[in-house]
C-alpha cells in the first residue's frame, strides 16, 4: 500500500446492508458491488449511528455520536468548529474534495473538504427554504409518509438525473487529476441519494423486479404484537393500510433504483480504472442508514431494526485484505480508518474505532464487537426517542416512557421477529445492555436543545420565505427540466 494512498469514498442514501447480492440478497442485481466486495473486505454487520440522513452522516464525518456533537435530526447542522476527517486528511496534506450530496444543514457548506465540484441535491443554506428540484407529483414522496409508497412506479426523477450528473462530474475531476501535475493524495468523496424514496424506477428496472420482488415475510398476528413503540410508529406514518399492490410496486421500485445505483458505481470504478488511478486509491462504499422496504411491516428509517439500521460497507484497494468481517462495527469507524490509512492526526475524542488493524488481523486486543444507534427528535412521527445497542449476536433497543425494551439474538433470529425482553433465559443479556444502552442518555436535555434551535430556525425560515429574489446558490444543484418527469 502507498504510505498515503489516495481514497475514493462513495456514499449513497437509504441502501439498506440485506439489499446487495454479495449480502445474500436472491433477488437484486448489484454486480459492480459484489465485485468491489470480492476484492476487498466487506463487514457484514455495519451499523450507522443515527438512523436518518443528517446525524448519521456528521457522526460519521466526525467519528462521534449524536449526543456529543449536538446533532439530533435532519434539522441539526454541524458546529464549524468540530473537526471532521476533511480536516485531519488536510493537514496531513490531501486535497479533499466533495462531489454531490453529503446533507450539510447550515452555512458551512465545506466542513474541511477544499473544494465542492457539485453541490447538493436539496435544501437550501437556511433551513426551511423550498425544494428545488422536487416535480410537483413527488412532492412529499421523499418523506416517511403513506404517499412515498403510494407514488411507487416506473419513471424518471430527479435524483436519478442527480446521480448520474454526479458520476459525470467525478469522472471529469479523475480525468482532470490524472492529467495533472499535481502529486498529492486525494480524497474524493462522491455524495449519490439513489435509492432513497421516491421508490421510482427506470422503467426497464422497474418491469424487471415487478415479476421478481419477494413480499416481505410477516408471521401471522405479528403486527398485532408489536412492541408499543412500533405499534405508533406505524400509526404516525398512517401506513397500515398499504395494500399488497402498493408494497410489490414500492419494492420493486427499490430494487430498480437499487439496481440503477449499482450501475452508476460501474461507471464510478471504470473512470478510477480508465484514468490509471485505481493502482494507488483505496474505495470505501457506505450508506448513511437503510431501508425497510416493507420488512417487518415497516418503511424507510428512524427506527432500529436491522434493515433501516445496518448499512453496508465494503472497503478495497491496495494492502486492504480480501474476506469478509462478521464483527459489530460502526459508520463511527470510518473517521479514524481514515485518519490511519491516511497517515493523519488522530481526531480527538473519537467514539469509533480504526477498522485497519481488524482487516490485517493486527488487534492488540479484541475488538469492541459493539455499536450504537439513537434517534431523537420531536413532532407526530416521532413519539418516543429510541437508543439501541448491538452488541455480538444481542441487540436491545430502549424506548423512552415505554415500560419493556426490545431484545433480539441475531443469530437465531435474523429477522428480528422474536422480541425476547420478556424471556426469563435471556436476563442476564437484558441486564448488561439495559445498563450499557442507558449510560450517557439524557434524551430530555437533548429535546429541550432541539426546541431551542427551532425557535431559531423559525426566524431564519420566515427570513428565507421573504427572501424572494434570493441568487442562485452554487453550493445546490439545479435539476434540468427533463429530469422532472414521472410517469406509468
Amino acid at each position: 500500500m502507498p504510505s498515503q494512498p489516495n481514497i475514493l469514498l462513495m456514499m449513497s442514501d437509504q441502501h439498506s446492508g440485506q439489499v446487495l447480492g454479495c449480502a445474500g440478497d436472491p433477488v437484486v442485481r448489484t454486480p459492480n458491488l459484489d465485485a468491489l466486495a470480492e476484492r476487498g473486505t466487506m463487514f457484514e454487520s455495519c451499523h450507522c449511528a443515527a438512523p436518518l440522513c443528517v446525524p448519521s452522516r456528521m457522526t460519521m464525518l466526525t467519528g462521534r455520536h449524536c449526543s456529543e456533537i449536538g446533532v439530533w435530526s435532519n434539522n441539526c447542522h454541524l458546529a464549524s468548529d468540530i473537526p471532521t476527517f476533511c480536516h485531519a486528511l488536510g493537514i496531513a496534506g490531501y486535497e479533499t474534495v466533495l462531489c454531490g450530496r453529503m446533507h450539510f444543514v447550515g452555512p458551512d457548506q465545506r466542513h474541511g473538504f477544499q473544494s465542492r465540484i457539485m453541490g447538493d441535491v436539496s435544501g437550501q443554506t437556511h433551513p426551511g427554504g423550498p425544494v428545488p428540484n422536487m416535480p410537483r407529483p413527488l412532492l412529499g414522496a421523499t418523506g416517511q409518509s403513506y404517499n412515498a409508497v403510494a407514488v411507487a412506479g416506473p419513471g424518471r426523477t430527479a435524483y436519478q438525473a442527480y446521480d448520474e450528473a454526479v458520476l459525470a462530474t467525478a469522472t471529469e475531476w479523475m480525468q482532470a487529476r490524472a492529467d495533472s501535475d499535481d502529486d498529492r493524495p486525494f480524497l474524493l468523496t462522491a455524495g449519490f441519494v439513489l435509492p432513497h424514496c421516491p421508490f421510482v424506477a427506470r422503467e426497464d428496472l422497474y418491469e424487471y423486479y415487478y415479476e421478481r420482488v419477494e413480499m416481505p415475510e410477516i408471521p401471522d398476528g405479528y403486527l398485532d404484537d408489536l412492541h408499543p413503540a412500533m405499534k405508533a410508529w406505524r400509526e404516525a406514518r398512517g401506513i397500515e393500510g398499504l395494500t399488497d399492490e402498493q408494497i410489490r410496486r414500492a419494492r420493486a421500485g427499490y430494487y430498480g433504483m437499487v439496481e440503477h445505483f449499482d450501475e452508476i458505481v460501474g461507471g464510478m470504478l471504470r473512470a478510477l480504472r480508465d484514468t490509471g488511478l485505481a493502482e494507488d486509491t483505496v474505495v470505501i462504499y457506505v450508506s448513511d442508514h437503510g431501508e425497510s422496504a416493507g420488512k417487518n411491516g415497516l418503511w424507510w428509517k428512524s427506527q432500529f431494526y436491522d434493515h433501516a439500521v445496518g448499512v453496508p460497507m465494503i472497503v478495497a484497494g491496495p494492502g486492504i485484505p480480501q474476506g469478509r468481517r462478521s464483527e459489530v462495527v460502526s459508520l463511527l469507524d470510518v473517521a479514524p480508518t481514515l485518519t490511519e490509512l491516511a497517515g493523519a492526526p488522530g481526531l480527538p475524542l473519537p467514539s469509533g474505532q480504526s477498522l485497519l488493524p481488524l482487516m490485517r488481523d493486527e488487534l492488540s486486543a479484541p475488538w469492541r464487537d459493539e455499536a450504537f444507534s439513537e434517534m431523537i427528535s420531536f413532532g407526530a412521527l416521532y413519539p418516543y426517542q429510541g437508543r439501541m445497542i448491538r452488541r455480538g449476536p444481542w441487540k436491545l433497543i430502549h424506548y423512552e416512557g415505554c415500560e419493556e425494551p426490545m431484545l433480539f439474538n441475531l443469530d437465531e433470529d435474523p429477522d428480528e421477529f422474536e422480541d425476547r425482553a420478556g424471556d426469563p433465559s435471556c436476563g442476564d443479556a437484558r441486564d448488561y445492555l439495559e445498563d450499557r444502552v442507558l449510560e450517557g442518555w439524557d434524551p430530555d436535555a437533548a429535546l429541550r436543545t432541539l426546541r431551542h434551535r427551532r425557535r431559531r430556525r423559525d426566524v431564519l425560515v420566515e427570513w428565507r420565505r421573504a427572501w424572494a429574489d434570493a441568487p442562485e446558490d452554487p453550493n445546490y444543484w439545479r435539476a434540468p427540466d427533463e429530469a422532472n418527469v414521472i410517469g406509468w
